[in-house]
C-alpha cells in the first residue's frame, strides 16, 4: 500500500522482532508497534494493534516463530487471543505442521505472508473486473492492506481498478464502535481514490436513492454453505442491498473459508470490551452508568451474497 507516497506493508519481521503499524493510532498518528515476545504478539492481536483476519493470521505465524522453543504453549496462547477470525487458527496449524516436519520456522512464516499478499493481489484482479467507470461502491469496516499486509481483500479491487485507469468513488461506513471506516479512508486517500466516509446508518438512505451501485466487503470466517462473519453491521447492509437489487460481494482468500463448519450458526461471535462503545480514541462519550452490548461481528446468510471474490475467481454459493 502507499503511505505518504511510498510503498509500505502493514507488518514485517526483522531482527527477530515483529513490526506492525499500530492501527489504534491511525489516522491521526502513524506509529509502529514492536513485538519481541509471544505475550507482545498476543497483546497486539487482542488489543487490535493489528486487525483483519489475514493480517491476524500472519501475525500469529510470526508469533509462532518468536515462540518456537515452546511451540505448543505459544499456539495455545495465540489461539486464545480472538475467537472469530479463521485465519488465526489456520496460520497456527500451518506453523505446527512445519514444526512436525522439521521445516525452518521463519521461512515458513515468510512464505505464509507472501502467499497472503499474492492471494490478495489475485482477489484484486478478479474483483476489478466488476468495477465500471462512474460507479459508487460501498464498503464496510476496513478490509484493506492494513487488514491483510498489502492490497487488501475488499479494497484490493479498488486498488487494481484505479491503477488500471478506471474512475469511480467509494463510500466507507464509519463502523462504530471502533470507527474503522477511518482506516479505509486513510488507505484510499493515500492511493488517490475518491472516497467519502458515511455514518453506518446512512448506507440504506444512499442505496434507496440509487446512489450505491455495488457493495464489496471482507470476511473473518466463511462457513461451507457461504454464511459469513464480518464486522458488526454487515448483515444490515446485505439485507438492504438485496431489497434494492444492489450486487453484494464478499472478498476473501481461501484461508478464510472454514471447512470444519457447515453454517454460520456455528461461528463464535466475539463480544468485546464495553469501553469500545463508551469511548472514542480514549475519550469518554457516555456516562459510567450506561449498560452496553458490544458484539464485534454478525453473521450474514449466504442468500444475500451475489458472489465471493477469491484468489481463484468469482464464485457463487453453489461453487464453494
Amino acid at each position: 500500500m502507499m503511505v505518504d507516497g511510498r510503498e509500505q506493508k502493514a507488518l514485517w519481521f526483522e531482527d527477530d522482532k515483529l513490526f506492525m503499524i499500530d492501527q489504534r493510532k491511525l489516522p491521526f498518528n502513524y506509529e509502529v508497534f514492536v513485538a519481541e515476545t509471544v505475550d507482545d504478539v498476543a497483546f497486539a492481536i487482542k488489543d487490535m494493534v493489528v486487525r483483519g483476519a489475514p493480517a491476524i493470521g500472519v501475525t500469529a505465524a510470526y508469533g509462532m516463530v518468536i515462540g518456537w522453543d515452546n511451540i505448543e504453549e505459544t499456539a495455545e496462547v495465540l489461539r486464545k487471543t480472538r475467537p472469530t477470525a479463521y485465519d488465526l487458527f489456520h496460520a497456527i496449524d500451518v506453523m505446527l505442521e512445519a514444526f512436525e516436519d522439521g521445516r525452518d520456522p521463519l521461512e515458513t512464516a515468510d512464505k505464509y505472508a507472501k502467499d497472503c499478499i499474492d492471494r490478495c493481489y489475485k482477489i484484486g484482479l478478479y474483483g476489478a473486473s466488476l468495477i465500471k467507470d462512474g460507479m459508487s461502491i460501498l464498503t464496510h469496516c476496513n478490509a484493506g492492506a492494513l487488514a491483510t499486509i498489502d492490497y487488501g481483500t475488499a479494497l484490493a479491487p479498488f486498488r487494481i481498478a484505479w491503477r488500471n485507469g478506471k474512475k469511480f468513488q467509494v463510500y466507507a461506513d464509519e463502523t462504530r464502535p471502533r470507527m474503522q471506516g477511518l482506516l479505509t479512508i486513510w488507505e484510499l486517500k493515500n492511493e488517490g481514490i475518491p472516497c467519502k466516509i458515511i455514518a453506518d446508518n446512512a448506507a440504506g438512505f444512499l442505496m434507496e436513492r440509487g446512489e450505491i451501485d455495488m457493495v464489496i466487503v471482507g470476511a473473518d470466517r466463511i462457513a461451507r454453505n457461504g454464511d459469513f462473519a464480518n464486522k458488526i453491521g454487515t448483515y444490515e447492509k446485505a439485507v438492504v442491498a438485496k431489497e434494492n437489487n444492489i450486487p453484494f460481494y464478499v472478498a476473501a482468500p481461501e484461508s478464510t473459508f472454514d471447512p470444519n463448519i457447515e453454517t454460520g450458526e456455528e461461528i463464535i461471535i466475539e463480544e468485546r470490551d464495553p469501553m469500545e462503545v463508551t469511548t472514542i480514541h480514549g475519550k469518554k462519550i457516555m456516562p459510567d452508568w450506561v449498560s452496553v452490548r458490544n458484539p464485534a461481528f454478525d453473521i450474514t446468510p449466504a442468500r444475500y451474497v451475489t458472489g465471493y471474490i477469491t484468489e481463484y475467481g468469482i464464485k457463487n454459493g453453489d461453487e464453494l
